[in-house]
């Protein structure tokens, strides 16, 4: 992260100094990194576990998995797909036209257009909009 301070004022710099003096501090009474991963891995051994059976994959601390337990993780469950929601999907072309109206189209996505729905409504059915 980078910050230019020159453009900061005397009351900003203050406060700035103050914020990272409380990080500093919190940071300092952390542990180190590795004693906190030799930990974890002490208690999952005491409890007959190991990191990569619990999580399906090595540790950050391992530098690769054994012949042993890479056969025991062969039968490990599929990855999960990722959520759509957010995501924009690909352009698709056109699949209904309003024939009342030749520039008003639908690809089939999504919620009906109000010229579909009301003409659904009137007893017409989808597939007369169908573009051929």
């Amino acid at each position: 992260m980078s910050m230019n301070i020159e453009n900061l004022s005397s009351k900003e710099l203050a406060e700035l100094i103050t914020r990272a003096n409380k990080r500093k501090k919190i940071l300092a009474k952390r542990r180190p990194a590795t004693q906190v991963k030799a930990a974890v891995a002490k208690f999952l051994k005491s409890t007959g576990w190991d990191f990569e059976e619990l999580y399906g994959q090595s540790s950050p601390s391992k530098p690769a998995a054994t012949a042993a337990t890479a056969t025991a993780t062969t039968t490990a469950a599929p990855k999960a797909r990722k959520s759509t929601k957010g995501r924009r999907l690909g352009k698709v072309p056109p699949k209904f036209r309003n024939t009342a109206n030749a520039k008003e189209t639908w690809a089939g996505r999504g919620k009906q257009p109000r010229w579909l729905s009301a003409e659904i409504a009137k007893g017409r059915k989808i597939e007369e909009f169908l573009i051929k």
